[in-house]
């Protein structure tokens, strides 16, 4: 997820810290992170996650007190710092992190780069599915950090004041009835938020992923783009999703100028009860917690699809790993890979560890051996509709430039200066343009 473009950290944050070191003299994936050589071996980790820098720090404190021989300098990617073009820089250098925190569509990128982590301990323990997009040719090849889900969150304070009850809403038209309710009321029913990320990464692959729920269906049917074997703007799974957009955007709070609504604004609309939605992820909790005065009823629906409740989609949101972290096989020897094996395993199995993901960090964690409980509510209700089974995986494959390219478009159409054929258009030629 592009949330490092709503970040203003432009500093490199250094942390020291030390753990005891594997043992090893040359580079290669045999190397245990349970063998210690007891010298010191300084480490690099590229954070590319910038909300939980200061969390970060605090953890590696706390590391470091349990870990006494590794320096670990935890270097941060700059707000709207692309994490692939960070990494491919200091590769090319000669200077590759130990710990490479990417997007789990870059993974495959690095796969002869990084070390094969199959046999980690805390494989197993991870929940079903997380490391599917880390996996090439069988191997795992990254660590999840968390699993992160997005669709329409709800002010629930809001929606009690109107008689609406979120559970109820399964169909576009029970959207629509909903807003309608909760505009009489003088409340705006909704945020959409018009970054390029929110609207290319987010929203529109919902396009490809809800054509159906087989295995690699959403690929297909890109593929299928490509091949021109696609007429986008007569499938009705299209046409259903930007039905349910057109929905939106007529009950926008900022419609008078969509694009002139930014992220930081949004979190203060739906917290003081200004605006009863926002499409929008859980990573957003920490903002919306600053202005909150419904004590925490927040939670999320999916955004439907169609006015059939049944249809796939109308009852899931969309939830996976949002970052995976590598470790290097190329630039860093045998200890170092063994310290940086030792730091994922402490994240997974220590208290202070569990500590920093869940309580300190909100992340939703993706081991099942992690049983703190989630305090907050949006976190809380991903990881039901994750144990509900009633999550789709977000794409993973999507090219590098299609939240930006495509994201364009979409704004476009939200600003009114393009109309839904047009939209398919643009959607169709960047697909039979990708190489």
């Amino acid at each position: 997820m592009k949330k490092t473009k709503l970040l203003s950290i432009l500093t490199t944050v250094v942390l020291t810290v030390s753990l005891l070191a594997g043992c090893g003299s040359k580079t290669g994936d045999s190397t245990s992170s349970k063998e210690s050589s007891g010298k010191a071996v300084k480490i690099t980790f590229l954070n590319s996650k910038g909300e939980i820098a200061t969390q970060l720090e605090d953890a590696a404190k706390a590391f470091t007190k349990e870990n006494p021989n590794i320096t670990v300098d935890v270097v941060q990617a700059a707000a709207g710092e692309s994490p692939f073009q960070k990494v491919s820089s200091m590769y090319a250098s000669g200077n590759a992190p130990s710990l490479s925190m990417l997007d789990p569509n870059d993974m495959g990128k690095f796969s002869d780069k990084f070390l094969d982590l199959s046999s980690e301990k805390w494989v197993k323990d991870a929940s079903t599915g997380s490391l599917d997009a880390a996996k090439t040719d069988g191997k795992v090849m990254g660590f999840p950090l968390s699993i992160e889900g997005y669709g329409l969150i709800y002010n629930k304070a809001v929606l009690d004041k109107v008689s609406v009850d979120p559970a109820s809403i399964k169909t576009t038209k029970d959207l629509e009835a909903a807003f309608q309710k909760i505009q009489a009321a003088g409340v705006a029913p909704i945020v959409l938020s018009p970054m390029d990320w929110s609207l290319g990464a987010h929203f529109l692959p919902m396009v490809y992923t809800d054509q159906s729920k087989d295995a690699g269906s959403a690929d297909k049917f890109t593929a299928d783009i490509k091949a021109g074997k696609v007429d986008l703007a007569s499938n009705a799974l299209f046409n259903g999703i930007m039905t349910t957009f057109d929905v939106l955007k007529a009950n926008n709070i900022d419609k008078a100028s969509p694009l002139a609504g930014t992220y930081e604004k949004a979190p203060e609309y739906l917290g003081t009860g200004k605006a009863a939605f926002w499409f929008m992820g859980n990573w957003a909790w920490p903002q919306i917690k600053e202005f909150d005065q419904a004590n925490g009823q927040y939670g999320f629906i999916p955004v439907p699809v169609s006015n059939n409740a049944d249809d796939y989609g109308n009852s899931q949101i969309y939830a996976g790993p949002a970052k995976f972290i590598g470790v290097d096989s190329k630039n860093n020897d045998a200890d170092q890979q063994a310290a940086a094996k030792k730091f994922l395993e402490w994240m997974v199995y220590s208290d202070a560890g569990q500590d920093f993901l869940v309580n300190k960090s909100s992340l939703v964690p993706a081991f099942s051996n992690i049983k703190l409980e989630i305090t907050d509510p949006l976190g809380k209700s991903v990881k039901q509709y994750v144990e509900n089974k009633k999550a789709i995986a977000p794409m993973t494959t999507l090219p590098g430039d299609h939240w930006a390219q495509l994201g364009g478009s979409m704004q476009k159409y939200l600003d009114g200066k393009s109309d839904k054929a047009a939209l398919a258009s643009d959607i169709q030629n960047y697909w039979k343009n990708v190489k």
